[in-house]
């Protein structure tokens, strides 16, 4: 309940309207959509919505949407900025960070300088709350103009884009779900969410206000085969999608918050997490590369998968971790990985050797490169089972023989009363992933869900098993 807790108060529960699907940003692969064919607009008023969460953070800039040099980014610090420009900037950069990987906010930007007022001629407002504290505040003039609005006959620079700064440059990482751009229209947060009357958090609601006008759009992101499909009723889909795929749709939205893996939990600073926080690099550095998962779970059943990579000879351990192990703090204990025995709070699948440290250290079975390793996690029980397919568990293991444990890895007396976390670790140059069932970079062949219909995995889940997601803590968190 504890997990389940500090999920809402990320926001990340919806009660009402749901939200099916999102698309995974990645700036490694210049992944990006943009409108290159539209009209002439309104340059003086519009409105942007959209629901991101952040894969990666701190480094310059992570463009969520704009044209030319008038941008709506995460700076390399984390502030968020509305910078216009017309041959000057007029920006609104936040004092606040935004560093939370494990959360999803909603932005919403507003453009309107016909306002008599010049603080309401550009917005920001970020869960609903309209900011008003910034490190940087200059409101533009009276009707100035900027780049969004014009026309895209007006050269390259003028499209309108998602992901990435017109020059080719400063991509975002991470997923963007619900994406509505008004052009002509001052619209405020409270026509795109709501506070849920039970927890108070702000959260998703349907938006049927109209006014897209001769540019706007509304991305659901829900059409894998096209996923720049317009659902606002004006037939405005984007028409360069650069570099991706049916793969980037996802199922990890802003009402079913699904698990990743969390760069501010992390050990040795070399790791990199990738592919909507689903994959974890080593830069070649030295030492071990821990990283952690972004949800922890006291009881209940779950299941997850990993994939061993067919690049890199590294080393690798997939496993759970106790959240207070005192050798997982972000950016330190270079030497630590999953299923140490010094530590005691951890139990990981050794790939290499195919065998569990910190639990039975037998050899279980031989994964092979490109295959996927099962795991289910019986917090009720105190059990924890490796698989390999459909049928093969570790030790001849059962991960629904509740109470008898049939064939499971256990080392439980480190666990009672923590909160357990998924996670990876990767020597130096390695790469491993993982499918935490909302997003999965490797390719899946015959998609199953858990029994409430969540998650995307190779596997079904054993009976009574779950995906870690927000809405089944809700349930059995």
């Amino acid at each position: 309940m504890e997990a389940l807790q500090r999920l809402h108060n990320r926001g990340s529960i919806s009660t009402g309207y749901d939200i099916d699907n999102s698309l995974k940003f990645e700036e490694d692969n210049s992944e990006v959509i943009a409108t290159t064919n539209q009209a002439a607009g309104d340059r003086k008023t519009w409105t942007f919505s959209a629901w991101v969460k952040r894969t990666e953070i701190t480094y310059d800039y992570a463009t969520i949407f704009g044209a030319e040099y008038t941008t709506i980014k995460f700076l390399g610090d984390d502030r968020l900025g509305l910078e216009l420009y017309n041959g000057t900037y007029y920006s609104l950069i936040t004092t606040q960070k935004f560093r939370d990987t494990s959360a999803w906010y909603h932005i919403v930007a507003v453009c309107d300088t016909t306002q008599a007022t010049a603080s309401e001629r550009s917005r920001l407002y970020v869960n609903g709350e309209r900011v008003t504290v910034f490190d940087t505040s200059n409101s533009p003039p009276l009707n100035s103009e900027f780049a969004i609005g014009q026309a895209g006959s007006a050269g390259s620079g003028a499209w309108l884009r998602l992901g990435q700064f017109f020059a080719g440059s400063d991509y975002f990482n991470g997923y963007m779900a619900e994406v509505h751009y008004l052009n002509g229209t001052a619209a405020q947060a409270s026509d795109f969410g709501e506070y849920d009357s039970d927890s108070g958090i702000w959260i998703p609601k349907e938006y049927t206000g109209g006014g897209y006008g001769t540019q706007g759009f509304y991305y659901k992101f829900d059409n894998s085969s096209n996923l720049g499909e317009d659902s606002s009723g004006e037939g405005h889909d984007a028409n360069s999608i650069n570099n991706i795929t049916s793969a980037d749709q996802a199922t990890d939205t802003p009402t079913n918050n699904f698990c990743t893996l969390n760069m501010l939990n992390r050990t040795n600073g070399n790791s990199k997490n990738q592919e909507g926080a689903t994959n974890v690099t080593t830069d070649g550095g030295s030492d071990w590369c821990t990283m952690m998962g972004t949800m922890g779970v006291t009881r209940g059943k779950w299941y997850w998968e990993y994939f061993k990579t067919t690049t890199g000879g590294a080393n690798i351990f997939f496993g759970i971790a106790a959240s207070d192990d005192p050798y997982i703090p972000y950016n330190s204990a270079a030497q630590y990985y999953i299923g140490n025995v010094a530590t005691g709070s951890s139990i990981g699948f050794q790939v290499n050797n195919n065998s569990i440290a910190n639990g039975n250290s037998s050899n279980v079975f031989a994964l092979l490169s490109g295959e996927v390793l099962r795991v289910a996690l019986d917090m009720d029980n105190g059990a924890l089972y490796f698989g390999r397919s459909s049928s093969t568990w570790a030790n001849s293991g059962d991960p629904t023989s509740g109470a008898s444990r049939t064939g499971a890895s256990t080392l439980w007396s480190s666990f009672d009363n923590k909160i357990v976390l998924p996670g990876i670790s990767v020597y130096q140059g390695g790469d491993a992933k993982s499918n935490f069932g909302g997003y999965a970079s490797y390719t899946i062949s015959t998609p199953e869900s858990d029994e409430n219909g969540y998650g995307t995995f190779e596997y079904a889940p054993p009976s009574g098993y779950y995906a870690l997601c927000t809405k089944n803590l809700e349930e059995f968190g």
